[in-house]
């Protein structure tokens, strides 16, 4: 009798914990012994939030100045593009370094979309220059050469390929010290201020990639909402859309105990882990304030509630992807940047094509949420609502349709290009833009939903015409 009662008990609890709430509070899947997942897979069983410090306030760029000196900083390099250095964001951090008798030196030759050139251009100047602190004033280009001019110059004998992401560079980790870097972001999008990636085009293949690692990322985030005043309307649709698409995939990226492998050693554990409930966090309510203050900010420049929120917006969105990543809008942009023939964006002061990022990234989204809301529908929907779509009676399975009629609708609200047609690129660029997508695996294998060559060419189709 006993055993039989034994047994009993033993099947209800089987029973219970397959009925069990698989949330991470309830779950016990999330506490298991390294190297081992649940089921015995050699899946990652961890998750880490790295993040700079952040100070955010209106005015508050004014403090750079004694932070440096707070930090002992007696040789600084001050990293800027040709546009900004004419502007007040850049004077009043000028001013700031002169009150409190910080030595500086100017580096303003920061290309808008940056090259492996433009980077190593950087890199010569921070290193001759031998500075002990590096400030950044600008968007995520100039943040991101800033990161890498950091770190090249760190690692004086270190090869150009040997911190870029693998299959295109090494990807080693970087195990030196770095020099402390603010960073003062000037646009409402790449979150560059809080993660510790650096993107670059790589002009022998054509096709974006990128540094990811923990040890880059700024030491503080300068976020000063006055910035916001100086960008022109188109400059904040598009950054503002980095903004939704760090959120969106973020949120639907696979699971962080779903990727593999499972790091042998935490330092190879990287930067984009997959989604997990911290990254949710910052996600959905970074998408909640896209929601709310996109259009506005769009709009009315002198709606200084709208872009403040979208600057904070931003931020918050790169704490949840710099921990979760981002996965195909991002994966896809990179060669449809890359690739670009003659489009030059509206309001965009630069002597090159340009396809701006947040651009790039946003026109792929209708196609890519269709294509992933299988895996996770009810997150689809989620998103779905907070963007405005009515879901009281949808089904699970029309959530990608839904989703995507939310992005379609603000797409069109906000006179954004339709689609890949119009910047440029017809059927017959399909397979180089599926050429360039391939070494993107950093952020590909991210997608909830694998996809093989020909998902990319139907996605890539798909997002030739939008409306």
């Amino acid at each position: 009798a006993m055993a039989a009662a034994r047994a009993r008990v033993a099947h209800l609890l089987k029973q219970l914990q397959r009925a069990a709430c698989q949330c991470p509070t309830h779950s016990h899947t999330y506490s298991q012994a390294p190297g081992l997942s649940p089921s015995g897979k050699t899946t990652d069983y961890a998750f880490e939030m790295a993040v700079s410090n952040i100070r955010y306030g209106a005015g508050v760029t004014k403090e750079v100045g004694m932070d440096l000196q707070n930090m002992g900083a007696k040789n600084v390099c001050l990293m800027t593009d040709k546009n900004l250095s004419q502007l007040p964001p850049v004077r009043i951090v000028m001013d700031s370094l002169v009150k409190n008798g910080i030595n500086f030196k100017v580096y303003d030759n920061v290309r808008v979309e940056p090259t492996d050139r433009s980077f190593m251009e950087a890199i010569e100047f921070a290193k001759k220059g031998a500075f002990d602190a590096y400030v950044a004033v600008g968007g995520g280009s100039t943040m991101d050469t800033c990161k890498a001019a950091n770190l090249y110059a760190s690692s004086p004998h270190s090869d150009f390929l040997d911190y870029v992401s693998a299959p295109i560079g090494k990807g080693k980790p970087v195990s030196v010290p770095l020099k402390p870097l603010i960073a003062v972001p000037t646009t409402s999008g790449t979150g560059s201020e809080t993660t510790g990636v650096a993107i670059f085009d790589y002009e022998p293949l054509k096709v974006k990639i990128g540094i990811g690692s923990r040890a880059i990322k700024p030491t503080l985030g300068l976020i000063d909402p006055l910035h916001t005043l100086h960008m022109p309307d188109q400059v904040v649709a598009n950054s503002g859309f980095d903004v939704l698409c760090h959120a969106l995939e973020s949120y639907t990226a696979l699971p962080y105990h779903k990727r593999s492998p499972c790091p042998s050693n935490p330092i190879s554990r990287p930067a984009y882990q997959g989604s997990n409930p911290i990254s949710d966090i910052w996600a959905v309510h970074a998408l909640r304030i896209v929601a709310k203050y996109l259009k506005r900010a769009v709009r009315n420049p002198d709606d200084l509630e709208a872009r403040s929120s979208m600057h904070l917006a931003s931020a918050f969105a790169g704490i949840g992807f710099g921990n979760a990543g981002v996965h195909l809008c991002h994966g896809m942009s990179y060669p449809i940047s890359g690739l670009v023939k003659t489009y030059k964006a509206k309001e965009y002061n630069v002597d090159h094509p340009l396809v701006p990022h947040g651009l790039s990234v946003v026109l792929t989204s209708p196609a890519v949420f269709t294509f992933t809301a299988q895996m996770f529908p009810e997150r689809h929907l989620e998103t779905a609502e907070i963007l405005g779509a009515d879901t009281r009676t949808a089904r699970m399975a029309d959530a990608g349709p839904v989703l995507a009629d939310a992005l379609r609708k603000l797409l069109l609200d906000l006179d954004v290009d339709d689609g890949l047609a119009a910047i440029g690129y017809s059927k017959a660029d399909i397979p180089a833009l599926v050429k360039g997508t391939l070494p993107q695996e950093r952020v590909t294998k991210l997608a909830p939903r694998p996809q093989s060559e020909e998902d990319l060419s139907a996605l890539f189709e798909a997002s030739m015409k939008l409306y």
